[in-house]
Order: C-alpha cells, then sequence, then structure tokens
C-alpha cells in the first residue's frame, strides 16, 4: 500500500486559499499569491525536496486546471525538475464537472471519491496532493492520506478558505521529523497520521503540580 502525501501551503490562520497567484482563485478573494513575498532559497530547496519519490499527483479540479495550463510549458526552465516529475508522472483528477484531460497522463476519478483514493493508494508508492482545498477536506473527513507537509507561513489573513475547512474530524498525528524554519519565517511541518482520536485530561490534577507553590 501507498503513501497519500498532502501538501499544504497556509497562513498563521491557516488560510491555504490561492497562494500563488492572484488569478488562481480571483473572485472575492484580495490575497491571491500571498506566498510569493515569503519564498526564499531554504524554502525553495525543502519544497524541491518533499516532491522526492512522488509517483502520482491526486489534485482536485481547480488546481488541475491551474498545473495543466503552466507546467506543461516550463520544461527546460528554472523549474524544470518539477516540471519533468509533473508532465511524468499520472494526474488523477477529483471532478465532478468535465475537466480537460489532454495534459499526458490525467484521469477523471469517478463518483465514488473514497474508493478511487483506495485504488490509487495501491496502485502508486508515493501519491502527493497538492492545494486541491476541496479535496482535501474530504481526504481529512475519511482519513485518507497517510502524511501531511503543512507549510506555515508568517503571515495572517483574516479571510479565505481555511486547510481546515470543514472536512476535520477528531485525529491524532504524529510530527515525523523537526520543524524546518526557512530565513523569512515559513516553518515546515511534517506531521503523520496516528490510531485513535484526540484524548482529553485535566490540567489542575494534583499530580501534576501545576498552580502549587509548596
Amino acid at each position: 500500500m501507498g503513501l497519500i502525501d498532502i501538501e499544504m501551503f497556509a497562513t498563521l490562520d491557516m488560510v491555504g486559499q490561492s497562494p500563488g497567484g492572484p488569478d488562481e482563485d480571483p473572485v472575492g478573494f484580495p490575497f491571491g499569491g500571498w506566498q510569493a513575498p515569503l519564498l526564499d532559497e531554504v524554502a525553495g530547496a525543502q519544497i524541491g525536496a518533499a516532491y522526492e519519490g512522488t509517483d502520482a499527483l491526486l489534485l482536485g479540479r481547480r488546481t488541475y486546471d491551474i498545473f495543466a495550463a503552466y507546467w506543461p510549458h516550463q520544461k527546460g526552465g528554472e523549474d524544470n525538475e518539477i516540471a519533468t516529475l509533473f508532465n511524468s508522472v499520472p494526474k488523477y483528477v477529483a471532478s465532478r464537472g468535465k475537466p480537460d484531460l489532454s495534459w499526458a497522463g490525467s484521469t477523471q476519478l469517478g463518483p465514488d471519491l473514497a474508493g478511487a483514493v483506495r485504488e490509487i493508494r495501491d496502485r502508486h508508492q508515493h501519491v502527493k496532493v497538492v492545494g486541491s482545498l476541496n479535496l482535501v477536506q474530504t481526504l481529512l473527513r475519511e482519513k485518507l492520506f497517510d502524511r501531511l507537509d503543512l507549510w506555515v507561513h508568517p503571515i495572517v489573513l483574516g479571510v479565505g478558505k481555511k486547510v481546515f475547512e470543514g472536512g476535520a474530524v477528531p485525529t491524532n498525528v504524529t510530527l515525523l521529523e523537526p520543524p524546518t524554519a526557512s530565513p523569512k519565517g515559513t516553518v515546515y511541518l511534517r506531521y503523520g497520521l496516528s490510531e485513535g482520536t484526540p484524548r482529553t485530561g485535566d490540567m489542575s490534577a494534583p499530580d501534576r503540580g501545576l498552580g502549587r507553590d509548596d
């Protein structure tokens, strides 16, 4: 069984909408492209390394359309390494509509999204989910992910679609490696899905000794 890896860029208040540019999702969102001023060499190298081993992409319709319009034209350019990867691996598209699948290797998933994702996981070793906030809500709800790579940027927007917009259910995750911070303040967190649901406790319990001065 392969790995479903969610790659998510977020602000400090967990907005994940339109990080790459103002045209990604321009209707009603004034901060498209908020990630660009915060990129630096350290973050760029980390992002590149995060795609190592990827052998398939799982994308929502909007993200797929953006990628399909951009990456096939980046061969030999500054982003040639990622372009080569994205253009060569299978692309799976979660959409209820009729996306243009002319990008080589693209396949639309059927109406049973959870079942289709499980089949993809059995077929590949490392499936990367990029952006695709609506799709991510389904994956979170169904716990259909194995790893969450979360890039937290040092800004607060106050508006926009959130990473955990409505799909999150009580879930345990484990930090898989020490956090990494870039010079401009972006923090990279890699979590793995863990068993069970969050526990609760009592911080005022006597054995904790909190609030005592004796």
